[in-house]
Parts: structure tokens; sequence; C-alpha cells
């Protein structure tokens, strides 16, 4: 649609960023975008679902947590949403090093969505509109607004889509299927046709969400309860301490009766009866999904988790399903713990559109149309989580297309959230992507403890942080530093002082003396002990005491990767030109031409990420580019 076409009328105000959906992407979207000062008009369909908990009522989990923690970092609001509403904290991958080790908040999931809308609604350079989107305005190559479906002209100097699974959405419940964008609430439509006339590549993604439960119709008392972990910290830096009166989860399983009932109506399930076609989330199949490839297992896991203090709703985490409602009934009713169980929501699949996310840069703006970007789910992703992420970067970036203010990407060395755009954009999606900390090369640098430490310096001068939180970054910073410098100069001896000090904590005395690094490694030394043996661990708080000691574990490690990040980044520093042409390039094989004519890398590093580009075409590659330069 052309800036001049017909509308009814004009919204009053022109805004800088104009953000099309509410959900997790779409608030995260709207916040950033207004604390970088532009003005932003937030607009969905519904004002009361902003921020809907839509699935799993919980944020974080292996991978996911690492994202929350980084838009803390970023000064972003997922974190103390979760800090308002959380009912339990766990702490996951335990055993295993920090750098893996990953926080999960179970959420009130009322509350978490009046605590976002709360947030939005305080902060001056946000208005909220309802209206659902019907077409994109361009002048050119250039978006120029929105037209709403009362025919109302939002203009704006950058558009933000974060249309999750509302975009052509289509629900299955058995045999049974209408268009929602979940259930009750509506699909949109008219958008995948903008963006088709507009040569976007688009296809067809699938997930899903199991029946939800009533609590009192739950046998708890036969069931294995699960406490939230004492230890846990919570998302935001900001807040420091846990809900005092955690609320326990449960945990049962399938068996052989729950999977021959499920097996026995296969043939009603869409997702096998040929209805859907679309691919869902590996990582998260349905429980029909399950039982098929998986025929060895006699049960799965499934954990029961209360959606919030005030209503009996239950999530039954582990039994997505898109079976007819009565085969739900069935199978839910033959598993422990729920024989009397009451269905309250039904589970479904839903199907949606999304854009290949090659059609990205990693600003996450599009090639095609300049001011325009894509976040959450319509660039194929999966979860709350990299939504957020996602919504955030988008938001600094389309307030800097606005005010023409610096962009920023992050890269696979620095956050995870560089990690997945640049999974995105480069490589593209073939399933609903999820995070996991096995996607980061750099993991032991980017853990959960250090998000501030690696993202603050950016925050600041993004103008993402108020003078109060510069200066207690700052001082964190110093605090850190000072003592890691201790822990790298200090030596463990072995004489009458330190045999007196040692002692005195319980530790051992070393054969002879060592570097505190390696002492820390013994396997007879405690490492909290340990700390006590430095002068500037005192004056650390917990948190950064914690982020001090995962240093000590890295040690050596982490110098190592170091030096694989440098080369990384020498890599990426070879730029590429915006318009290059890659046909012009000997050495390169067709095929190598058209993956990096399409993906349009902006660095060798990118180019060499690109599936189907041989180390060989980046060498012909980086030798063309040196002969331009010369």
């Amino acid at each position: 649609m052309k800036a001049d076409a017909m509308f009814h009328v004009k919204h009053p105000d022109v805004v800088d960023v104009l953000v099309i959906g509410a959900g997790h992407a779409g608030a995260e979207c709207a916040w950033a975008a207004a604390r970088r000062g532009a003005r932003v008009r937030l607009l969905t369909q519904n004002l009361d679902t902003i921020a809907k908990m839509s699935c799993n009522p919980a944020i974080g989990g292996i991978g996911k947590g690492h994202l929350v923690r980084e838009i803390d970092a970023l000064n972003g609001i997922m974190p103390r949403a979760a800090d308002a509403s959380a009912l339990q904290y766990r702490v996951l991958n335990r055993r295993k090093g920090p750098a893996v080790r990953a926080t999960r908040a179970q959420c009130d999931r009322r509350l978490y969505q009046m605590h976002v809308r709360h947030l939005l609604d305080a902060h001056p350079n946000i208005g909220l509109h309802q209206a659902t989107a019907r077409q994109l305005v361009f002048d050119g190559d250039q978006v120029v607004g929105v037209v709403d479906e009362l025919g109302m002209l939002h203009q704006a100097r950058a558009v933000v889509l974060t249309t999750g699974t509302f975009l052509g959405g289509l629900i299955h419940i058995g045999e049974s299927k209408f268009p929602a964008g979940r259930f009750g609430d509506a699909a949109v439509d008219s958008l995948t046709d903008e963006l088709y006339h507009r040569e976007f590549r688009l296809g067809r993604l699938k997930t899903g969400t199991p029946p939800r439960l009533d609590r009192r119709s739950i046998r708890w008392d036969e069931l294995e309860s699960q406490p939230g972990d004492p230890d846990a910290w919570p998302f935001s830096m900001q807040v420091s301490s846990l809900p005092r009166d955690q609320l326990a989860c449960a945990v049962t399983r399938t068996n052989e009766r729950t999977h021959e009932i499920i097996r026995e109506n296969l043939h009603r399930s869409p997702m096998y009866s040929g209805e859907i076609r679309s691919t869902g989330p590996r990582y998260c199949p349905s429980i029909e999904d399950k039982v098929v490839r998986f025929p060895e297992k006699s049960g799965h896991q499934i954990f029961l988790e209360p959606e919030g203090r005030d209503h009996e709703e239950i999530y039954p985490n582990g039994v997505s399903t898109s079976l007819p409602l009565d085969v739900q009934w069935a199978f839910i009713r033959s598993i422990e713990g729920l024989e009397q169980a009451r269905i309250i929501r039904p589970g479904y699949a839903i199907e949606y559109d999304y854009v290949d996310p090659t059609e990205l840069q990693p600003s996450l703006e599009t090639k095609k149309i300049r001011g325009l970007f894509h976040a959450g789910q319509i660039n194929g992703t999966t979860g709350y989580e990299e939504a957020a992420a996602q919504g955030l970067l988008a938001g600094i970036n389309a307030a800097a297309r606005a005010l023409d203010l610096e962009s920023w990407v992050p890269d696979r060395s620095e956050a995870y959230l560089g990690v997945m755009v640049d999974d995105l954009v480069t490589r593209g999606v073939m399933e609903p992507y999820r995070m996991f900390t096995s996607r980061a090369e750099f993991r032991l640098h980017l853990r959960e403890d250090n998000a501030e430490m690696r993202l603050g310096e950016h925050a600041i001068r993004l103008d993402l942080y108020d003078e109060e939180r510069i200066r207690w970054h700052e001082r964190r910073r110093e605090r850190i530093e000072r003592a890691m410098h201790e822990v790298r100069t200090a030596f463990v001896g072995t004489g009458a002082g330190w045999r007196e000090r040692l002692a005195a904590l319980g530790l051992p005395v070393p054969p002879q003396g060592m570097p505190l690094a390696s002492y820390y490694h013994r396997p007879d030394v405690r490492s909290d002990k340990v700390l006590q043996l430095i002068d500037g661990a005192a004056s650390l708080e917990p948190r950064e005491r914690a982020s001090l000691l995962a240093m000590i574990h890295y040690e050596g490690y982490l110098d190592k990767q170091q030096q694989d990040i440098e080369r990384f980044r020498k890599l990426e520093g070879h730029r590429i030109p915006e318009h290059f042409d890659f046909a012009s390039v000997q050495g390169l094989s067709i095929e190598c031409r058209q993956r990096l004519s399409e993906c349009r890398p902006r660095t060798l590093g990118q180019a060499a990420r690109i599936p189907g580009v041989t180390p060989a075409a980046i060498s012909s590659l980086m030798l063309h580019l040196h002969g331009e330069r010369a």
C-alpha cells in the first residue's frame, strides 16, 4: 500500500517507532526504543493481553536463562517482571560447570502481565493503542506507517513487526481447525499478503501447548514434590532476595496405558493425519510425537506447574498435544495422580507464518524495506526469552533508524543474543529456533554471572542506563577486577604464617608454594574457603563472589578462549562492501556465489558461517577483497 492510498483518518500524532504486537518481543521492543528517546506507539489487538504467557508460565532455562540475564544487563523489562511474579526458582545443570548452569523461574502469569503493563504505562515515551494492523504503508522502499482495521493511518519513521503466532495463525484440536492467533484471539492474515507482495520468503511453522488442569482435581499426595532452590539468584541485578514462600511443583510420568491410548488415536491427530505439514520445535515435541519417536520408553516425565497463587490452573509441562479433546481427557486420566483430573483448557497445536530470517540484516531491519524490523516468532524462533531478546535489539536499532543514532549488534563472542541473531540471519531456520548453550562457541565466557560485565558498557553507550545504575555498574566492575587481579597474583605459601592461616580455614597446606588459582583446583580444597584467602573478596556482594569463583574455576581456559575470540574478531573485522558483487570473485562455485548473494554477509566471519560456503571459498573471497584494497 502506498503512502497516498485511501484511508479514513490519520492518527494525529506521528511517532518515531511503531511496534505491531505486544507480546514479549513487542513489549521489550517498545521499552528499549523508548529508553533511547524514541516516541513509541505499541499497537495490539487487546490491551488486556500484553505480555501474555500463552504457553508455559515460566521464564529462563538452559540457554534461555542466559538470554534473560543479558536482557537485564541491557536494562530490559522481562527480568523485572519475572522477579516480581516469581513463584519458584530453580538452578538447572547444577552439577555442571558455571558456564552452563541456568536459572528458571516459575511465574504467576497474571502478575507477570500486570507488571509489564505497569512498566509500559509508566514510561512517558510509550503510548498504547488497541487496534489490529491491516496494511503496511510504503514510500518507495521505505516503510512509513500502518493502517489498522478501522482505516486509521499510524505514521512512523520505523515499524517493528512482532506478530508472534498471529500471522496466519491456524489452531488444530483433533479434527477441528480454525483461524486464531492463540486460543480466544483472532489471527492476522492481511500482513502476510503485504509481505508476500514485497517478495519476502515466507514459510509455515508449528508450536503447541498442553491442556490446563484444575489444581483441586489432582491427587498431590501421590506425587513427588519439586521445591524451589533457596540459593538461586533473581534475574534482575536490582533484586537481591527470593520469595519467602516458594511454591512447589510436582512430578509424575506417562505410562504404557497412556501411550496405548495415544497410539490408538494417532489417526485423529492432525500431525499424523496430514492436516499439519509445517515443522514443529524438535526440542519440545508433542506427547504423541514422543510416543512415536521413542517407542522404547515406558514413560515420559511431566512437571505439574502452578500458574498463579490466586487461581487453580495447573500447567502439565511435557504433554503438549493436538489430539481431540476426548482423547486428551482419556490419556490425562491414565497418569498417576491425574486419575480424577479436570481439563479446564484444551491443548492444541497452532500453525503460523514466518519470514525467512536471512531476509534480515543483523540489526533485524529487513534488507528489502528500509525502516521495517522483525522480532520474535516472525523470525522463526520459539520461546518467550528468544522473542524478548530480539525485541530488545530491534527496539534499540529501530530507535537508531528513526532518530539517526548509533545502531548496535553484539557479536557471537559477546552475548547469546549475538549468537542467536547471527544464527538466524546467516543460516536461517528449518524448524523453530530455540537457544541452547551448545550453540555458543565461547560459552565459557558467556556465563549468566557475568552478563552485565559483558554488556554493561554497551548499555551505557546506548543510553539504556540511568545515572544510578551507571555508578552501581562501575563500582561492581571495579570490585570484581580488583579481586581477580589479586587471584592472578596471589601465591599460597608453606611457611608458618601460611600454615596457621590455612589451618584456621580447614584448608590443606600444599607440598610447595603454588599460585592461588592452581591451589583452588586441588580436589581437597573447598572453593568457598579459598575466597577467604583473598582480601578483596571481603568487599564483594554474594553474586560477585559467585562470578569470581566462576572466573577462578575457568582460569587458563578463559585465557585460551580469549585467544580464540581475538582470532574470531579478526575475521569479523574483514568487512565486505554492502553492494559487493560475489559473482566477480574467481574460484567461487556457483553454489557459493548463490548462497553469498542471498545472505549478503557483512564480514568474512559471517560468510564463513553460511551453510555451503567452504573454507576455500573464504580464502578466495579474502584474496579478492585484499586485492581490491591494495
